[in-house]
């Protein structure tokens, strides 16, 4: 569909002569909260990194608002307006709170309103004005998770891939960090969420995909999928 901010089709990626995804095919709408979830292994942070350019597609074709980026490199996608918050942040742990949001900015399109953009990201994310000369590496798992967020945001992306961004993070940051997604969205900002906690990530998300070992297993709605019998037995510990 020409609307579709992002369309992947029958996308198969291996890692050698291993595979890791077979003809998968997902779409994110603009202004959504898609989630993609599954159980460890599943392909799920293949697929965000293959989107990225980290990794280069066997088959399959990758849409951006209908044009092809499949196998542009990492540097071209960023510019042409998807950001991507890895698992593990890639924060430079060395640099303040405030240099690693100015590297955020550094897309033609943003530098020129790198304050205009930081303003907007304090008031978002409060914290980091108050640790703004502080090391990144000194910062909680909880408010290292919001600076490679917010970092993101600083490039105003079309789309914002979030690859577990809770993880490792305590039972009450974990819904902080839910609060925070829901606030982004707020603001009109598209989410692509790669989520552990798949409840959460039901919650939040307006159309979900579940990926199993490699392939498309589900998809809806993130209320049809959490009231689904199947997802809650295999997911979240419901027994029969």
């Amino acid at each position: 569909m020409a609307n579709r901010l992002l369309e992947i089709s029958d996308l198969e990626v291996a890692y050698g002569d291993v595979g890791a995804l077979w003809g998968v095919s997902l779409h994110v709408d603009p202004g959504t909260i898609v989630a993609l979830v599954g159980a460890n292994g599943a392909g799920k942070t293949t697929l965000l990194r293959t989107v990225s350019g980290l990794l280069k597609p066997k088959a399959g074709d990758i849409r951006l608002w209908g044009q092809s980026i499949t196998g542009k490199v990492p540097q071209e996608i960023a510019r042409l307006g998807i950001a991507h918050v890895p698992e593990g942040r890639g924060l430079f742990r060395q640099m303040t709170v405030l240099e690693n949001l100015e590297l955020g900015a550094f897309q033609p399109k943003a530098r020129p309103r790198t304050k205009e953009l930081l303003e907007k990201a304090y008031t978002l994310f409060p914290r980091l004005k108050e640790r703004a000369h502080q090391k990144a590496g000194s910062l909680s798992g909880g408010e290292q998770q919001m600076l490679a967020i917010a970092r993101a945001t600083m490039s105003e992306p079309s789309l914002l891939i979030l690859d577990e961004p809770s993880l490792g993070l305590s039972p009450l940051v974990v819904q902080q960090m839910f609060a925070l997604i829901q606030a982004l969205h707020g603001q009109g900002v598209t989410i692509l969420l790669v989520e552990q906690n798949i409840h959460q990530a039901l919650k939040v998300a307006d159309y979900a995909f579940v990926l199993k070992t490699g392939s498309l297993a589900m998809q809806g709605t993130g209320a049809e999928l959490i009231a689904d019998p199947e997802i809650q037995k295999a997911y979240m510990g419901v027994l029969e």
